[in-house]
């Protein structure tokens, strides 16, 4: 077998790929391309000099033809919009620049994820630079929860801050900044939070993409995002008035690592700062993200895989088990010294959270599997627990809903039968929309989020009545979504094709993340050389071709899963397998390594 190969049947309506109708996860899978999207990879292959199978990603995710040069090399001048464009950014650049020039002490007050944090560090760098007094205050997770309270507002005033900035928070926090204002103390609230009910009329500013009066269209940026956008508008003023302005770009790491934790969809100048971000990252100007990257123990250049899996989860302890303000300060720190003891203080944190998120899980997942015993049972999961961290919900939610296959909530219940909860969705169930109706009808105390995600507040008597309206809203949705999974592919290629320098050239087509998924690739026919357990619950396997070339494969957590138990069950027999190509390193050497999705019975 070459090592590449295209292998589908044009004539198939449902474009099956290989053949497979059902995998060993239950999924049929299908061509991500049809034929007009091949007609343009071949056009963007031909016309572009780029390889087949990075053509097929490009034009499956909906690159056009004319514009597969400028997304291979997104540039920042030509995607980022004027800031103008977003509604009161003139208000909110016009009290920063006020606030740098009378050398007004500044507050930041910031969410206590890494959104929050980049975002603080984001403002903080930038009024550093000249010299402007400034407090970071993120706010603690449980005995505060989310965004600004009317206590802290006032303590930032009393202080000294005559201007507090929320960043990654504050468009629902009217009675915050109520508070504020009657301190003493101006706001301008920098966020991109869904609104819910009417924006605070007291803040000098509220620049958020998603509030309903703003025709930006920039509605996919995170916080750190929007914040960057009104620090690229206070430095044109600043310039304006004579005065000199940072260098904007060498912070874009860490709009980049906000970027790609947040899971904003990577389109448009998303996709732009993270290319140009991580290419700032590789410099590691910024001590913070340098020595957690060393406790990390990275030893190549950041990639989004580190940011998202490594550096990220690091930054969300602090938030999660220990001091919410730990992230932020570290990004912000120029001290070589106290960011090596921040680092090692957050990796610690998060060693300490790992082990907790296993015994929780543990918990977690046998309460689950009473829940769809019984053929499929509970279409949403929902779990719940006295002895739960609060601060690690939704993790446990994220691994269920990637466990089941279906939506999934995890609650942590207090002394006062008060419940905190973070809910992770499937595609096609938007989450958010059914917590609204959940919270209209009474059954929350509060609740909030987007298609994927939410977070709620329960009672506990309300625990049961949830299930059901979960179950009668979401069921029959859920039950058809499962009935009809498939998995989409972009192509194929042969142990000998799965080569560095294929996964080189994929990486132009990337970064991958939200709305710009990794590539999905099969290998046709290969036999299981090898399968075994490694780690805790990891199947790895090596695959051979046709031609005798090999290729190792793994596929996580997946021991006790049913494409675990079926890679195990085929040592010595040709399979189907469908993953990503990844790098490997290790001792210095590097190779390649599909990081295996799913399997299937050749027909």
């Amino acid at each position: 077998m070459p090592p590449f190969v295209f292998i589908k049947d044009m004539m198939d309506s449902e474009r099956l790929f290989l053949n497979v109708r059902k995998s060993a996860t239950g999924q049929k899978w299908v061509d991500r391309l049809g034929l007009r999207e091949a007609n343009t990879a071949l056009a963007i292959a031909q016309n572009h000099g780029i390889h087949d199978l990075v053509a097929r990603v490009l034009a499956g995710r909906g690159v056009p033809l004319d514009g597969a040069a400028e997304f291979i090399d997104p540039t920042i001048r030509n995607l980022m919009p004027d800031p103008l464009t977003l509604t009161d950014m003139d208000k909110a650049a016009t009290r920063i620049v006020q606030a740098i020039e009378r050398k007004e002490k500044v507050a930041i007050f910031g969410d206590y994820d890494v959104d929050g944090a980049c975002s603080s560090a984001l403002m903080a760098r930038f009024l550093q630079h000249y010299n402007i007094p400034y407090q970071i205050y993120i706010p603690d997770r449980i005995f505060e929860g989310y965004g600004p309270n009317p206590q802290a507002m006032q303590d930032l005033v009393e202080n000294g801050a005559s201007l507090i900035v929320t960043v990654d928070c504050g468009t629902n926090s009217a009675p915050s900044i109520d508070a504020a204002n009657q301190a003493g103390a101006d706001v301008v609230v920098l966020d991109h939070h869904q609104v819910g009910g009417e924006l605070p009329e007291n803040a000098v500013a509220i620049v958020n993409p998603n509030r309903e009066d703003d025709i930006s269209l920039q509605g996919h940026l995170c916080a750190a995002g929007v914040v960057f956008l009104t620090l690229v508008q206070v430095a044109k003023q600043m310039r304006a008035r004579g005065s000199t302005a940072p260098d904007l770009l060498s912070l874009l790491d860490l709009v980049a690592l906000a970027t790609v934790c947040d899971v904003v969809p990577l389109k448009g100048v998303n996709r732009a700062f993270v290319v140009k971000g991580l290419l700032v990252a590789h410099a590691q100007s910024n001590i913070g993200l340098a020595a957690l990257a060393r406790v990390a123990r990275i030893g190549e250049p950041l990639n989004a895989f580190h940011l998202g899996f490594m550096i990220g989860p690091r930054i969300n302890a602090g938030g999660r088990i220990g001091d919410a303000g730990l992230g932020a300060r570290l990004l912000a720190l120029h001290e070589p010294a106290e960011a090596e003891q921040i680092a090692q203080e957050l990796d610690r944190l998060n060693q300490e959270r790992q082990a907790m998120e296993v015994q929780m899980l543990a918990e977690a997942e046998a309460e689950a599997l009473v829940e769809i015993s019984g053929g499929e049972g509970a279409s949403v999961i929902v779990t719940a627990s006295n002895d739960w961290h609060p601060g690690i919900v939704g993790l446990l939610a994220s691994r269920l809903k990637d466990k089941a296959r279906r939506p999934a909530f995890a609650i942590a219940f207090n002394r006062n039968n008060i419940g905190t909860g973070s809910g992770r969705s499937i595609n096609g169930v938007d989450l958010g929309k059914l917590v609204a109706k959940a919270v209209e009808q009474g059954l929350l105390v509060k609740g909030g989020g987007h298609a994927m995600a939410a977070g709620i507040t329960i009672e506990r008597d309300k625990l049961g009545a949830f299930r059901g309206f979960m179950e009668e809203e979401a069921g029959a949705r859920v039950r058809n979504l499962r009935e009809n999974q498939s998995l989409s592919v972009d192509g194929a290629l042969a142990a000998s094709g799965a080569t560095v320098q294929l996964y080189q050239a994929l990486q132009k087509a990337g970064p991958y993340g939200s709305g710009h998924s990794q590539p999905v690739l099969a290998l046709p026919h290969h036999v299981v050389a090898d399968a075994r357990l490694v780690g805790r619950d990891h199947v790895k396997v090596t695959l051979k071709g046709a031609d005798g070339k090999r290729v190792n494969g793994i596929a996580f957590r997946a021991a006790e899963a049913p494409l675990g138990k079926f890679l195990l069950n085929r040592i010595g027999h040709p399979v189907h397998i469908a993953g990503t190509l990844n790098l490997n390193h290790w001792n210095g050497s590097v190779s390649t390594q599909i990081q295996i999705l799913d399997a299937a019975q050749p027909e």
